[in-house]
């Protein structure tokens, strides 16, 4: 008896497996990609190296994870979704296992920068909506809202363990930990993970019409993709959307989830009950997410987004004097900003639909995320660089609030004046 048939049974559908499995693979990535937060400053000690030539490393990972989203798809389709996670995994396990031989800072650039960011690129939120639309007709705003949940429940998991680890045992201990993570993760894909429903003999989950599932051509996506990119170019909306998601990166990855910790051991505060703090964040973002798409789908998303932007960008500001007021005043903020950490999701990409087109969402969202990873980059390694010549991170986290402020602005004239190319991206097809 097939796997599928002994869980069809017991009336769980096969789909709910693979759900299972991407979001173990998005927690472990989520978890791996939080990890520099916990180690810088351990390699600062023991190499030297400045917080500035560190956060470029993350910088470069950042952005890295940003870019190859969109594209992320097109492999899938060429090799298949199981034998990208195994890959993109792999790729991942070896990056962060042979940073424990490193000597020199080229090293950290090369093995975290390049190989974990182009690893974890792939094993993304683009892994997530490209499983929920295959596999799922209903619940699938449940599912992806789920599998999106990962990223917080990754930092929740992973960073008091590591920051542990590092402690008591040392960094390199710590990081061969998540390299054995990751490989322990990918048998479980190899064996159980599937491309497709029919694969199993299934439909998808709630999928009751009566046409035969055709599996499409493999396309060339990356022109598809490329040129999506250049129509909304032309459009001020997909400009508001970009910039405010950059912001949004600059404000949640690059700074707070980059540098929290280092800052707090700035102040006196142990590693260990700083990673705490970002596990708090990490508790009320998956409540907060949650919250936020049930909102999206009855309040104005411009004036949804305002709101997230803007308190976020007052508790950015209150950060640099919440430290004078010891743990307590850290842990107001964490439970204040961590509502907000990715609550811009849902709205950002009920905006994209509303500007783009429903069939639009994927490449047009990926941009998107990768003007995010981008404002990430570009805050982790400039609030890096200001830590390194200023001796404090008060700069970067005021400038980071102000920007928030302006992104509050901005979203506000999202779909105000629908542009000609709007309507021409609209009316346009691509690939799944």
């Amino acid at each position: 008896m097939s796997l599928a048939s002994f869980l069809a049974r017991r009336s769980l559908h096969y789909g709910w497996l693979v759900a299972g499995l991407t979001f173990l693979a998005l927690l472990v990535a989520a978890g791996i990609r939080s990890a520099p937060g916990v180690l810088i400053v351990p390699l600062e000690q023991e190499f030297g190296w400045s917080r500035a030539t560190i956060s470029l490393a993350i910088s470069i990972n950042l952005v890295l994870y940003g870019l190859i989203g969109p594209f992320a798809a097109t492999v899938m389709e060429r090799i298949g979704i199981r034998r990208t996670m195994v890959f993109a995994l792999a790729f991942i396990a070896i990056g962060v296992g042979l940073t424990t031989f490193m000597s020199a800072s080229w090293q950290l650039v090369l093995l975290w920068g390049i190989i974990v960011g182009s690893g974890s690129g792939v094993i993304a939120l683009v892994l997530g909506a490209v499983v929920v639309n295959r596999w799922f007709v209903e619940r699938r705003g449940l599912v992806l809202g789920m599998l999106t949940a990962s990223t917080a429940t990754g930092q929740l998991v992973f960073l008091p363990m590591l920051a542990s680890i590092v402690e008591r045992f040392g960094w390199r201990t710590a990081t061969l930990a998540l390299a054995g993570v990751a490989v322990l993760v990918i048998p479980a894909i190899a064996l159980f993970m599937r491309d497709r429903p029919v694969e199993v003999g299934l439909r998808a989950f709630g999928d009751n019409s009566e046409t035969v599932e055709l599996i499409p051509p493999k396309a060339n996506s990356i022109t598809s993709t490329l040129s999506k990119l250049w129509q909304g170019c032309k459009s001020r909306d997909f400009w508001l959307l970009f910039s405010s998601f950059f912001i949004c990166g600059a404000s949640t990855n690059g700074l707070i989830g980059t540098h929290l910790i280092p800052a707090c051991i700035d102040h006196g505060i142990p590693e260990v009950k700083a990673a705490g703090l970002l596990a708090i964040m990490g508790i009320f973002d998956f409540f907060g997410t949650t919250l936020s798409g049930w909102l999206s789908d009855r309040w104005n998303n411009r004036y949804l987004l305002c709101w997230y932007y803007g308190l976020r960008g007052l508790s950015l500001i209150f950060l640099p004097f919440s430290f004078h007021f010891s743990f307590y005043g850290l842990s107001i903020f964490a439970v204040f900003y961590g509502l907000d950490w990715i609550a811009t999701v849902p709205p950002t990409v009920r905006l994209v639909a509303n500007v783009f087109g429903k069939e639009n969402v994927g490449v047009m969202f990926g941009w998107i995320v990768a003007g995010h990873q981008l404002g990430a980059a570009t805050a982790a390694f400039g609030a890096g660089a200001l830590r390194t010549w200023q001796g404090t991170y008060v700069q970067a986290f005021i400038l980071s609030g102000v920007l928030c402020l302006i992104a509050a602005v901005l979203v506000l004239r999202i779909g105000q004046n629908p542009t000609k190319s709007n309507s021409l991206l609209s009316s346009a097809t691509i690939n799944p």
